[in-house]
């Protein structure tokens, strides 16, 4: 008799316990299929972050390349065009000092 009801409560422990095991693998199909999901998003915006790191990488460039070229054409005309200072300044008295 215990053999028999050893059996059955393994028998019924069984039969319960496979619904529950079908129930956790669907989850985790889910879960995996919402992960991918997710992953291929984040792969997306990766990407893009990418090129977008190259376009502006390469406009930083194109900038400090033509920065450099200002900078040398604004050092040669001071070279070029440079003033010799007056040699005295007058100071004009306001009319309330004249006066």
């Amino acid at each position: 008799m215990t053999r028999i009801n050893t059996w059955a409560i393994l028998l019924v422990a069984a039969a319960l316990s496979l619904p529950l095991a079908a129930c956790k693998d669907t989850k985790t199909l889910q879960e995996n299929e919402q992960l991918k999901t997710q992953l291929a998003e984040l792969q997306k915006e990766n990407t893009q972050a990418a090129s977008d790191l190259a376009a502006m990488t390469a406009a930083r460039d194109a900038l400090a390349k033509e920065n450099d070229s200002l900078k040398a054409r604004q050092a040669a005309g001071k070279t070029k065009h440079s003033k010799a200072k007056g040699t005295g300044r007058r100071h004009h008295r306001s009319q309330t000092q004249q006066q």
